[in-house]
């Protein structure tokens, strides 16, 4: 696992929580399956076999590796294919602490709509790089609250665009993700080395952002037009 930087970027998500998209009231359980909507991996992932590279530069996906990943662009989506390092930050629960955590920190860059930070155990959501001169995702279509699908092992699980990260790294997100996707959400020790692939919607927003079962139908609703697009 990466040695994390000790400073995010926090900012407040209330102005992400845009008028008009799809309302739903909160959700703060974990996702039981991780096979979520109706759009197979298998489809998603054949639209994204090849790379139209929009990043200045790559990532690394760990502080010790060599930097390999490019961000990509696709009609209504960007995507990469990384590992996956877990994000514990956020609300303090019996799972993400500074005990479990080595990293931990009590926020997230995006807050749920009473203002407080997502919960990490209980929120499917991924880290975006924070902007530099290799990729800025707002200039994108990409923000706080976001819809992200995460493919792994032959599973979609549906998640939001959550917390920032390393300017230089990508491939992370929350330990509810991790654990819907069946692998090991353990902050220390668990996270995947490969084989994850992120498909961000553009302009797509969840309404509340702690929503999972909002982020579920309006994914599902943009990876049919992403597969009818591309």
């Amino acid at each position: 696992m990466r040695m994390r930087t000790l400073t995010l970027a926090a900012a407040s998500g209330a102005a992400l929580l845009a008028a008009g998209v799809l309302p739903a009231s909160a959700s703060g359980a974990t996702p039981k399956s991780a096979q979520e909507g109706t759009v197979s991996a298998a489809d998603l992932l054949s639209k994204v076999t090849s790379c139209s590279q929009i990043s200045n530069g790559k990532y690394r996906t760990d502080d010790e590796t060599s930097a390999t990943i490019p961000v990509c662009g696709k009609n209504g989506a960007v995507f990469w294919k990384a590992d996956m390092d877990i994000d514990c930050d956020g609300q303090r629960t019996s799972k993400c602490n500074e005990n479990a955590d080595p990293w931990y920190q009590d926020d997230t860059a995006f807050h749920q709509s009473n203002g407080q930070p997502l919960k990490a155990d209980s929120l499917p959501y991924i880290v975006v790089p924070s902007s530099s001169s290799i990729w800025k995702y707002s200039s994108y279509g990409i923000k706080g609250g976001g819809v992200v699908a995460v493919i792994y092992n032959n599973k979609v699980e549906y998640a939001v665009v959550g917390d920032t990260g390393p300017t230089n790294i990508i491939g992370e997100a929350s330990y509810a993700t991790a654990k819907a996707l069946g692998i090991d959400p353990d902050p220390a020790t668990g996270g995947a080395d490969s084989g994850v692939t992120y498909i961000l919607f553009k302009n797509s927003t969840v309404s509340p952002i702690e929503s999972h079962s909002a982020a579920v139908s309006l994914g599902d609703t943009l990876a049919k037009q992403f597969l009818q697009n591309n």
